[in-house]
């Protein structure tokens, strides 16, 4: 049954069904050959029942969050601000761009989102002031990738819903991955400045940094009110999510006065594809699941690896590398669906965390978002900058090795993921 499912998915894929009819295509085969046409009303059942959790309710809010911030002026003013820090150095305009993609990060849950609003500031910025394009638009598409790591993140909300973990748990574990990703990319945009002898900004000004503080306070405002209610208890995430909507709406329309009725009507009628996209693919995924689980292909997945392997770092590694290469060739929530269920036995076998593999999930998938053929914040900063997706793809690859440096360092050192001791 197994190899009845998993051939017919990867089959539909390779003729470019849909990812979502892909899935229940296949689960639909594998219920016809193996329960006959009398059991097809179990994928009706468990499609319904693969929504109905309340947690998900935080998906389409805080897409509609990130796309009313990255349309509006508070991407600019953020980018201000961090300018006035860190402007002086050479280079210092890199810094500044993986500076805005982490802060963005806090506020969007969304890596297309975070490439979007900072590479539409930066990007004209970065080409003006003599750096070479296609290494700026790398170097923000790369950042955007922390945009599903360090909180709020939609991939942790589905994959929290599918493996039965915390939210809240995840939301707190993600930001020193985070901030390692960002790091890793802050070093090596330095080293890349000193080399190609990137210029200087403007002197750095503390009349300066105070005015573009203030500019930015009601963007600076929104994680900390977002992650400081979800994490002292004041609301959950899925609260959290509606808080954020309101909080934007309310910012863009009264103190930016850059949100009419119409764009909002625009912004709105794009999240709602982006929602309903991710809704069909989960809905989707409720039979797959459920076919997996009632074979109880997963646990043959797992004794079948177990008994090629007993050590956890060899197997761990073969999972990173599954990881990896399910980010090129698919989207993020799609793999985290389909992926987590068939994972998660040969995880929980192993004895690791589902915390510290969730964190790890998410941070290789995400890697995915700048990796062709299915990279879209490469597609994103195509959009921004003009540039052939061929020639950002190669400026991305010194990034896309810090990368993946770090996903090693938190597949195999646990201590960098917080709540696990």
């Amino acid at each position: 049954m197994g190899l009845i499912l998993f051939c017919v998915f990867i089959g539909l894929l390779i003729i470019g069904v849909p990812v979502a009819f892909s899935i229940c295509t296949a689960a639909g085969v594998t219920v016809l050959s193996g329960l006959g046409q009398a059991k097809l009303l179990i994928l009706i059942q468990r499609m319904f029942e693969a929504c109905n959790s309340f947690s998900l309710i935080a998906v389409p809010f805080f897409i509609l969050a990130g796309d009313l911030l990255s349309k509006g002026k508070i991407s600019k003013l953020l980018v201000e601000f961090c300018e006035s820090l860190l402007g002086m150095i050479r280079g210092g305009l890199s810094v500044v761009s993986v500076l805005a993609g982490m802060f963005f990060a806090a506020i969007s849950g969304s890596g297309a989102a975070t490439t979007a609003a900072v590479g539409g500031t930066l990007v004209p910025e970065l080409k003006r002031r003599g750096y070479p394009e296609a290494s700026a638009a790398a170097l923000i598409a790369a950042a955007g990738t922390i945009g599903v790591v360090i909180p709020p993140s939609v991939p942790m909300v589905l994959y929290a819903v599918i493996a039965e973990e915390s939210v809240n748990r995840l939301f707190k574990a993600g930001f020193i991955p985070g901030v390692l990703m960002g790091t890793a990319l802050i070093a090596i945009a330095l080293v890349q400045a000193y080399r190609e002898n990137y210029p200087k900004g403007t002197g750095f000004s503390w009349k300066n940094v105070a005015k573009s503080f203030l500019k930015a306070i009601p963007g600076i405002l929104m994680p900390l009110i977002i992650l400081g209610g979800i994490f002292s208890g004041y609301f959950t995430p899925s609260e959290a999510a509606a808080v954020a909507v309101v909080y934007a709406v309310l910012v863009s329309a009264f103190i930016y006065r850059d949100l009419t009725l119409k764009s909002l009507y625009e912004i709105m009628k794009g999240s709602a594809r982006t929602s309903a996209v991710i809704m069909i693919i989960i809905a989707c995924s409720g039979p797959f699941g459920w076919v997996l689980a009632n074979w109880k292909i997963p646990e043959a997945i797992a004794g079948a690896v177990l008994s090629i392997s007993q050590n956890k770092y060899i197997i761990m590694l073969l999972i990173s590398v599954i990881i990896l290469i399910a980010g090129v060739f698919m989207e993020t929530s799609s793999a985290i669906i389909i992926l987590t269920p068939v994972f998660l036995p040969l995880v929980r076998a192993l004895g690791v965390s589902t915390l510290h593999f969730g964190i790890l999930f998410v941070v290789g998938i995400a890697i995915g978002m700048i990796t062709p053929p299915v990279a879209i914040n490469l597609f994103v900063a195509t959009g921004i900058t003009g540039l052939p997706i061929e020639k950002i793809a190669k400026a991305v690859i010194p990034y896309l090795i810090g990368l993946i440096i770090v996903f090693l360092f938190i597949v195999f050192f646990p201590l960098f993921v917080p709540g696990l001791l």
